[in-house]
């Protein structure tokens, strides 16, 4: 037979036959279409061949007739391999149980690391992680993935100014960087204070150091404000000029903004998926069929399925399906200028100190230019503009 796999698949069995017949026997068999192969002769009065499982029930009928004795030596295929595997069930289970008690133990958490964290501080991350539902004994597939226990972490807790997330095996690592508790006042050098850009002096707060200039006083780049040297000439002593002197400064900013502006938001509306991803192969088993929504973003959380160490090329794919909607805002002139202006405003101050003030704001000029709101303004500023300059020592020839 040419199809060997064919055959293997339906069964085939090895015949012996024995007696006077033989010839007979055979022609009858292939007479009535039944297919044998690999025949043998084993001396004067027996053969042996290959027949398939399905034609081997009704062999004894042909046999009987012709006086020859069927023996069957050897059975293979798939049919057989099944009832041997029927047999042995028992041992097979126990062994497929084994193997999944094992898999599933090897993606349960079973460690959480925290380095460089205080006492206090890392019970607060604990107390968090515990509500993530980041605990010993949880299966991994059903927590945050790492970056999200990492932005969460770093939300929530406002001791921590960073906190690296790593999964390595079934252990969470936690490396925490704490906010720094404030810097002693370190100690200056001999220096003046001097103005950082052009301005009006407006306020003055001066800790050490000589006051050179007074209120409503019109300033320029790198002139002095506080001078770090005391006494009159000849018995002078230098010291580290200190404190803080406001003036007025100005800004001037140009902002567009469109009349008509359209935004993708979400709506609620959400559908869950879950499969299995095996090599390229994606096998779903949750979460059939398409969403009832026509628009929407999905959002991919993919994790490697370990085997005590190892990282198997099988993983778990939850998908995640949100309805999108699409919104447009539309201005009109007067609510442009208002909203360009508050921007600019915003703009403005991410430039600037946090005790610096805005005192007041005048456009310049506006235009409205392809669909676009344009505002040239006009800012006055109240800041510190006060920066030390080290004092050098006159070296004496």
């Amino acid at each position: 037979m040419k199809n060997q796999w064919i055959e293997f698949l339906y069964g085939r069995v090895t015949v012996k036959v024995s007696g006077k017949g033989i010839e007979r026997f055979l022609n009858v068999l292939i007479r009535d279409g039944i297919h044998i192969w690999n025949v043998k002769r084993h001396g004067t009065e027996t053969i042996t061949f290959i027949m398939r499982l399905q034609d081997a029930k009704n062999i004894r009928l042909y046999a009987r007739k012709s006086e020859c004795l069927i023996t069957f030596l050897r059975r293979s295929g798939i049919p057989f391999l099944f009832k041997r595997l029927l047999k042995n069930s028992g041992f097979l289970l126990g062994a497929g149980v084994f193997l999944f008690i094992i898999l599933f133990l090897s993606n349960v958490i079973w460690g959480i690391e925290i380095k460089g964290a205080k006492p206090a501080t890392e019970y607060k991350i604990r107390k968090e992680l515990d509500k993530m539902g980041v605990k010993i004994g949880k299966v991994q597939f059903f927590v945050k993935n790492v970056e999200g226990i990492q932005r969460q972490l770093t939300n929530n807790i406002g001791d921590l100014t960073w906190v690296g997330v790593e999964l390595n095996g079934t252990t969470y690592h936690l490396q925490v960087v704490e906010k720094n508790e404030p810097k002693k006042p370190e100690q200056l050098s001999p220096q003046n204070l001097v103005a950082k850009k052009k301005a009006t002096i407006v306020n003055m707060f001066v800790e050490t150091g000589q006051p050179v200039v007074e209120r409503n006083d019109h300033v320029e780049p790198g002139q002095i404000l506080v001078s770090g040297v005391y006494g009159q000439e000849g018995n002078t002593e230098l010291v580290a000029a200190t404190g803080k002197v406001w003036g007025e400064t100005w800004y001037r900013s140009t902002v567009k903004l469109p009349l008509i502006t359209t935004f993708k938001v979400y709506n609620g509306k959400e559908k869950q998926k879950q499969s299995l991803l095996v090599g390229s192969w994606e096998i779903p088993f949750w979460g059939f069929g398409k969403p009832e929504f026509a628009k929407y973003e999905t959002e991919k959380d993919v994790r490697k399925i370990h085997f005590l160490k190892w990282d198997l090329p099988i993983s778990y794919v939850h998908k995640t399906l949100r309805e999108r909607e699409e919104f447009t805002r539309e201005y009109t002139n007067e609510e442009a200028e208002k909203e360009a202006l508050n921007l600019a405003k915003k703009q403005i101050k991410s430039q600037l100190d946090e005790d610096a003030i805005i005192k007041d704001e005048k456009i310049l000029h506006k235009s409205t230019k392809n669909g676009k709101v344009i505002l040239d303004i006009h800012f006055k500023i109240i800041e510190n503009i006060a920066v030390g300059q080290p004092i050098f020592k006159e070296t004496p020839e």
